[in-house]
């Protein structure tokens, strides 16, 4: 190959020629700018000279031990370790697509395998690590000879002693003077290639195995930032990441994934330093973590450098970016959420980087902490980096961002295969863990955080907060503690949950958790101080997005489906309720249609927990302190209102995007006002009603003079959602419409607010809830696309009873054959008319045999909540099969004939139905 190689070179123009490449025959002959930098280079070294070391050797061991990252691609992981081939693939491959990566070097695995062959040095016995590499040679059999002592990998104290006596032997080993030359010469060009000689770099270590599709060894090895790239600063930093190696978290991470100690080597990295401790600094997924959702990139970040939000130090600012839209030029962040950032990590002055003491936690100032970290426009910047990087890779990414304060540029110095919600994607089960209601309610919780999976873990609580204490830890408790750090990892393997006081969603406790399989609840605040050693607990990530832990023990329910060969029905579309924009991009993975019901109410209370009005006219509450904290909620935006109209189309926006292309119905507010007056400022907005179920709600509120200012914010959300963010799966639906009259007032107030029926495929469907909506189904048909009928006021209204009166729940029955007399004259009054017909009413998802009539009668689809879809779908499709099979057996005589001549025809006995009474032969 080398021959080769000379043969072209001889035969390319010089212009050509890259300027480090000679064609001088002499071999190892460096250019007159590399012997420039090779002179100065020996003044950053610890020996004066190298004078006994010519050109020639120095360029020899250069090509073997050295590499710059414009020379290394991904097929260089044997050579330079994962992480180092990575950044030199995005370095060559990606910085043309304007994705900035820092220049650098790789001291390769050879370097490593040198420093192996050198003499064991050791301080004389009686020292332990003498003892344990008994007479070793080489620093190669010390090493071999004590990692023989490791029989038992849960033996933490031998554990700890040999880890301990590797790193000793590594660190004590002599540089070869030739390696270090190389070394510095490097240095010296990458000080030049940044045209600052007073430059600091990060130096990172990569190992032969890290950074795989199948074992990231994330956090497993050690890495410096800020060192002096010159002189002794630099040669301990690489020796101590060599070192590394050997760490105990690092030697028990092989053997559980089954690498052979011998057979993962050490490279290097040395790169220019990012200065995000004084700007910012992430991590990034090209999919969701926790749903394993891969239409989105999720991104983390917070103040200074990443290790806090790595490490879950700090609750982090978050951001989705919708992969699809983003590439169609719709480019929104999708959803935000502001964390706390309390503390930001920095550097000590005069810091070498060599040290635990080289970097320094503050706390944020109150200021910052109510700013997201960067902007939106430098939230889209991330995620249209992961977009190519993932794309590059072809696969799901974890990627690692820095925001330099210097020169304010955004950074990736990592990027490594997803190896747990990707790999989890292959499984076609679904796991379901479901608690009831009232066994919650019964249990006292102790504390929320964030959900990090989807299961429940019963044990007894382990507070753990010295490092000392590890060892007191026994398979199956709950690992409690205020975060943790990579050397947790043989106690975390053991634990049946994790707790933590702090971390989000991208933090080492969620990760790990998450690729142990087990559930954490993070960013708690108050886990180690309010649970106690000893205490059984019960830990909850079944709930939703946010986690709970309770006392006791909470009984639950495990449910497996084969997804891969789940019957689905072919007659009718299978939607989902979907409330919570926190829970859609999970949602979004069952086997469903679409949304047939979005309900605004959710993200107004919970995301919003405004008053519309009180936004609009914060002047008209008289309570100061109320006045204030409504306009605390919309701090950040000049004009109070955008910030209802940011928070409504993030959450709908989210849904829609989690969902997309299906369809999603979103259902415009329909609060009563007794459901309005408890919203922040809402009471001077609200008059007190009697019966406010039938009262000042739905339709007739959006063109009132007293709200039709907060529905022209509604309007201007959808708006935004449909048009800006691109969704266009969105179709709203009207609730509550009493007239014909009143639908037309509707639709033209939103045609005056930008959104006309019709333009831009815009549907517009309206609940049929009303007997009004049934009985005039032709007239409400000239103004609406669809109709999704809502059994539960259909019910109360159709039976006259208050569904929310204890007293009468046993009168509350949507299999009543009033309701359903209703029901079928709703679907057929539809289809007469060519128009949609679904139910989004709580009757399919409580009872089965109202699924079943709605699919006799036609009706286009059901939209259940999401623990009925599964059961639903196969209850359906089953039901479509036994009537194509009975319909075969009548196309066929009845299957039924009298043998022997003669004898009379009987009638095939139709078994008892609750519909039989209804209509004649409905069963």
């Amino acid at each position: 190959h080398l021959l080769h190689l000379l043969h072209l070179l001889h035969h390319l123009p010089a212009s050509s020629i890259p300027p480090f490449i000679s064609l001088d025959p002499r071999p190892g002959y460096l250019d007159s700018r590399s012997m420039s930098l090779f002179s100065a280079s020996r003044r950053d070294t610890s020996h004066s000279s190298f004078s006994h070391l010519d050109a020639a050797s120095i360029s020899a061991a250069s090509k073997v031990y050295i590499r710059s990252f414009s020379e290394l691609s991904n097929s260089d992981v044997p050579l330079v370790g994962g992480k180092n081939a990575s950044l030199g693939e995005m370095y060559n491959s990606l910085t043309p697509l304007g994705i900035r990566i820092p220049h650098g070097f790789a001291v390769t695995a050879s370097a490593y395998q040198l420093l192996l062959q050198q003499p064991f040095e050791c301080a004389p016995p009686p020292n332990k690590t003498r003892m344990l590499a008994r007479d070793a040679e080489t620093v190669g059999d010390a090493i071999n000879n004590v990692m023989s002592h490791l029989v038992d990998v849960e033996d933490t104290a031998m554990l700890a002693d040999v880890g301990k006596a590797c790193r000793c032997i590594v660190a004590n080993a002599p540089i070869p003077e030739e390696l270090e030359a190389v070394i510095a010469l490097a240095s010296a060009e990458l000080r030049a290639k940044y045209g600052d000689t007073a430059i600091t770099v990060a130096v990172r270590s990569s190992a032969t195995a890290e950074d795989l599709p199948t074992a990231s060894f994330a956090g497993q090895h050690d890495s410096y930032l800020n060192v002096h790239p010159k002189g002794a600063a630099l040669l301990t930093a690489i020796r101590s990441c060599f070192a590394s190696l050997y760490t105990d978290r690092a030697i028990r991470y092989r053997i559980d994934r089954g690498f052979e100690h011998s057979q993962v080597l050490m490279s290097v990295g040395v790169m220019g330093m990012v200065r995000s401790d004084v700007a910012s600094a992430g991590v990034m997924f090209t999919m969701d973590t926790e749903s394993g959702h891969d239409g989105v990139v999720f991104i983390t970040g917070s103040y200074g450098l990443g290790e806090n939000v790595v490490q879950g130090a700090v609750d982090p600012d978050e951001w989705l970016v919708h992969k699809e839209m983003y590439n169609a030029g719709k480019r929104c962040v999708m959803n935000r959420h502001l964390g706390e950032k309390k503390i930001t990590m920095g550097y000590r002055k005069d810091a070498s980087g060599l040290n635990i003491n080289a970097v320094i936690n503050k706390p944020t100032p109150k200021e910052k902490r109510g700013h997201f970290c960067i902007t939106d426009e430098e939230v889209l910047e991330l995620g249209g980096f992961a977009i190519k990087i993932e794309q590059h890779y072809g696969r799901p990414m974890d990627i690692e961002w820095a925001k330099d304060g210097v020169d304010s540029k955004l950074w990736i110095v990592q990027a490594r295969p997803e190896t747990v919600a990707s790999q989890q994607l292959t499984s076609n089960v679904l796991e379901e863990y479901v608690v009831q209601k009232e066994d919650v309610a019964s249990r006292v919780q102790l504390v929320t955080g964030r959900a990090v999976g989807h299961r429940i873990a019963i044990g007894r609580a382990r507070i753990i907060t010295e490092l000392d204490e590890l060892p007191l830890f026994q398979s199956g408790e709950v690992l409690v503690a205020d975060m943790t750090t990579p050397d947790w990892g043989a106690v975390m393997k053991r634990a049946s949950a994790i707790v933590t006081n702090r971390g989000g969603r991208t933090c080492h406790a969620a990760i790990i958790s998450r690729e142990l399989g087990i559930p954490a609840v993070i960013g708690t605040d108050v886990a180690t101080t309010t649970i106690k050693t000893g205490d059984l607990i019960t830990v909850c990530c079944a709930e939703g997005d946010l986690g709970h832990v309770y006392a006791g023990e909470v009984p639950y329910q495990l449910i497996k489906t084969d997804l891969e060969h789940l019957a689905r029905p072919k007659k009718v579309s299978i939607f989902q309720n979907v409330g919570n924009p926190d829970l859609a991009l999970k949602f979004a993975l069952l086997p469903s249609d679409g949304v047939g019901l979005a309900r605004l109410e959710f993200i107004i209370q919970e995301a919003i927990g405004v008053h519309p009005m009180a936004l609009l006219h914060p002047e008209r509450i008289a309570d100061t302190k109320v006045r204030e904290a409504v306009l605390a909620r919309a701090s950040g935006f000049s004009h109070p209102p955008d910030f209802f109209v940011a928070k409504l189309a993030e959450g709908v926006g989210t849904i829609a995007g989690a969902f997309y292309p299906r369809p999603v119905v979103v259902r415009l507010s329909d609060f009563k006002t007794n459901e309005y007056r408890t919203l922040l400022g809402g009471e001077p907005f609200e008059a007190v009603e009697e019966n406010p179920m039938l009262g000042f709600r739905g339709a007739s509120r959006y063109t009132h003079p007293e709200f039709e200012e907060a529905f022209e914010l509604e309007i201007a959300a959808m708006k935004r959602v449909r048009e800006t963010m691109g969704f266009d799966n969105v179709i709203l639906m009207v609730p509550f419409c009493r007239s014909p009259q009143e639908a037309a007032a509707v639709l033209s107030k939103m045609e005056q607010g930008g959104l006309k029926r019709g333009e831009r495929g815009l549907k517009v469907y309206c609940m049929c809830e009303l007997p009004v909506n049934v009985l005039m189904i032709d007239e409400f048909s000239q103004y609406f696309d669809g109709f999704s009928i809502g059994s539960n006021d259909l019910t109360q209204l159709t039976l006259g009873v208050d569904r929310d009166s204890e007293k009468l729940q046993s009168a509350f029955d949507e299999r009543s054959p009033a309701v359903l007399r209703f029901l079928k004259m709703a679907i057929e009054g539809a289809k007469r008319n060519g128009r949609y017909i679904g139910i989004c009413g709580q009757a399919p998802s409580d009872f089965p045999e109202i699924a079943e009539f709605l699919s006799k009668q036609g009706i286009d689809s059901m939209s259940l909540n999401p623990d009925s879809v599964v059961s639903t779908n196969r209850k359906l499709a089953a039901l479509e099969e036994k009537s194509a099979t009975d319909l075969g057996l009548c196309e066929n005589g009845g299957g039924g004939g009298g043998g022997g001549g003669g004898g009379t025809e009987k009638k095939r006995e139709q078994p008892k139905h609750f519909l039989s009474n209804v209509f004649p032969g409905a069963a």
